[in-house]
């Protein structure tokens, strides 16, 4: 895609807005940190060594406080961008009309020296931010601005530039590339002219060897890098339609993954507004429950064994030390303390206050959380996974508590802020987990399964399906029944979905919910919805509606194939943090699911997700799970890893 610009330099280039629209954003990222590149070259959000930590950049946040580091032409200019294929790797080229230059931006990553053999998953990152600045034709000049963050931008810092290194402070990041800068306080800037044929390297570095120069490295690690990606994304068994579309989705969840425990995170950033001007703004950058069944799913099919028992394990581990409780969402090195904190200094997203970081919502009674639970070691024992004593005790715990509080009202999946309620969502959750437990752990749990159903079909549909929460309303989320095993009448099943589009439809998409939740404000259209709402019409037969839906939703991706969590309606715009895991796993579900239907009809995507993994995947863990990916992904002869893969660091 090609997009037009006028050029400068400085903290803010003339014509330049105050925010880019998030669409505008291409996420680059090493499985700890991730930052976040505009079209014009700028960057404006990053973090370097965990996701949830405090960023290095954060002009997303703030464009007068906030940090950020920009590389753009100082004339007028076009930019066409894409990843490298097969990567994370961020290329943008610039044309002026003296010549063109090409940026190329990645952070990182590779398999560790003692990785064994299809091992992606234990890995070495230096917490960089490599920019590699390359003449292509003619000459450029280039303007570079960069100004760090501090305490997310609340403490100003002081730039030194020493030996040709910018120094920030103590424990903040560090510039290499020799260039040398104006300083002015906490701004540095330069003008940089490039011919056809040079190349210079720029390096943040979050980590260092003493005496050894960053720059030294890139190339080395740009190749290390690149195959380390392209060796990932050859392990994907997915052969379907939108081969492309399902890739970019897989390497973006790779990217929200912490390589250190294997949790994925539900975004890369915090605060991004849910409607412009709001305060729906919430910090995403921590692993949620709710997305459990969904992630173990959509890897699992995908051929991610290593990914996948990595995700599996870090949440049996997390939820082991909440008990009884099992909380809505954890840290991403499974703490339990998220306490939600509002930045006030900063203006947030065009003007979107309070930004915050930490979810107050980790301390909610979300009773769907617990049925998750019991689904995931369904489908984990499905795919071939072994379904320990110590791990039946866990479950056995989780068991115990939905049968004890299946009654009780909660906040639902959505995090509502007001009074609790009786959400139906919650209710056929907490039927999951018993039936669940009556098939894993003991025939005891199926009779309060059968009582939970009961109450469901007697409190929890009306004349128009599937209702938000016993005393009314509409919500999307009840649309997943089908997906869940819940088995529903042919006509309450279409009327829950007509009730839905009616309802909640907005343009070619559909809100969560149309009840109040204790907030200010409105938001857009969230994008799984629309995914469970194809979902739910393959499952009642609407295949043709269907596949219509997901072909849409395949065109609402930003221009390198990220989504949001919503949009406008109106006009496609992004909205909320970016990009978002569940919209990613949603889609590759409707794809594989597509497929599912295409072949065997309704039947095929009905069921429980382990159903739907018995038919889609012949195997995921243990020798039969490598054995079938190879085959799957056509990749047969390939017995070992790659060494261009292993990053050698320190």
């Amino acid at each position: 895609m090609t997009t037009a610009e006028t050029g400068g330099s400085g903290d803010r280039p003339r014509d330049r807005p105050r925010y880019r629209p998030i669409e505008d954003y291409a996420l680059i990222g090493d499985c700890h940190g991730t930052a976040l590149v505009a079209k014009d070259g700028s960057i404006d959000w990053a973090v370097l060594h965990r996701f949830d930590g405090e960023p290095v950049f954060c002009r997303l946040l703030d464009a007068d406080r906030g940090g950020f580091w920009s590389i753009r032409p100082t004339d007028e200019f076009t930019a066409e961008r894409a990843y490298l294929p097969g990567t994370n790797i961020l290329r943008t080229e610039f044309r002026t009309a003296t010549g063109r230059v090409a940026v190329t931006d990645f952070m990182p990553v590779g398999r560790r020296l003692d990785a064994g053999v299809h091992d992606y998953v234990h890995l070495n990152a230096p917490a960089w931010i490599v920019r590699r600045i390359e003449g292509v034709a003619g000459e450029v000049t280039l303007a570079v601005a960069y100004r760090p963050s501090s305490d997310f931008a609340a403490s100003r810092v002081e730039l030194v530039q020493q030996g040709g290194v910018l120094r920030a402070g103590p424990e903040m990041a560090t510039l290499h590339g020799g260039l040398e800068f104006a300083i002015d306080g906490d701004l540095a800037t330069a003008n940089l002219r490039i011919v056809a044929g040079e190349r210079l390297d720029l390096v943040l570095a979050g980590n260092t060897v003493e005496r050894a120069s960053p720059c030294a490295r890139a190339e080395e690690f740009f190749a290390a890098t690149r195959a380390y990606w392209e060796e990932w994304i050859d392990y994907c068994r997915y052969r379907g339609p939108h081969r492309e579309v399902v890739g970019r989705s897989a390497l973006a969840l790779k990217l929200l993954t912490f390589a250190p425990t294997g949790a994925i995170v539900a975004a890369a950033t915090t605060s991004l507004p849910e409607t412009i001007g709001g305060e729906r703004n919430w910090d995403y950058r921590f692993c949620w429950v709710r997305d459990a069944s969904f992630a173990l799913y959509a890897l699992s099919v995908l051929g991610y064994s290593g990914e996948a028992r990595c995700f599996h394990d870090f949440l049996l581990g997390a939820c082991a030390r909440s008990l009884p409780t099992v909380r809505p969402m954890y840290g991403v090195d499974g703490a339990l303390k998220l306490d939600e904190v509002d930045l006030d200094h900063l203006e947030g997203y065009e003007g979107s206050a309070p930004v915050r970081c930490g979810n107050g919502a980790y301390l909610q009674q979300q009773m769907d959380v617990y049925g998750q639970m019991l689904d995931l070691a369904q489908l984990y024992g499905a795919l071939g996974g072994r379904v320990s004593g110590q791990y039946e005790r866990l479950l056995d715990a989780v068991a115990r508590f939905i049968g004890a509080h299946w009654g009780d009202p909660d906040q639902g999946i959505w995090e509502m802020r007001g009074p609790p309620r009786h959400h139906v969502h919650s209710k056929l959750m907490s039927w999951v987990g018993m039936d669940r437990a009556g098939r894993l752990l003991d025939r005891k749990w199926t009779a309060r399964a059968a009582e939970v159903e009961a109450d469901i079909r007697a409190r929890g549909i009306g004349d128009a399906g599937l209702r938000q929460a016993y005393d009314g309303g509409t919500d999307a989320a009840v649309l997943l029944a089908p997906m869940l095993g819940f088995e529903l009448p042919q006509a309450q099943l279409e009327q829950t979905i007509d009730n839905a589009c009616r309802v909640l439809g907005q343009g070619d998409f559909i809100a969560r919910y149309d009840s109040a939740d204790g907030l200010e404000g409105s938001e857009g259209a969230f994008l799984v919805c629309s995914s469970w709402l194809a979902d739910a019409e393959l499952a009642a037969g609407r295949i043709d509606a269907a596949r219509a839906r997901i072909e849409h939703l395949v065109g609402c991706a930003n221009d390198v194939g990220l989504y949001a969590e919503e949009v406008e309606s109106a006009n496609g715009r992004f909205l909320g943090n970016f990009p978002q895991a569940l919209t990613h796993l949603g889609l590759i579900g409707n794809l594989v699911n597509l497929a599912l239907a295409e072949a065997g009809g309704a039947a095929a995507v009905q069921g429980s997700y382990a159903d739907r993994a018995r038919r889609a995947v012949t195997a995921t863990f243990g020798w039969r799970g490598v054995l079938a990916a190879m085959i799957q992904s056509r990749r047969i002869g390939r017995l070992f890893s790659s060494k261009r893969s292993k990053l050698a660091w320190p």
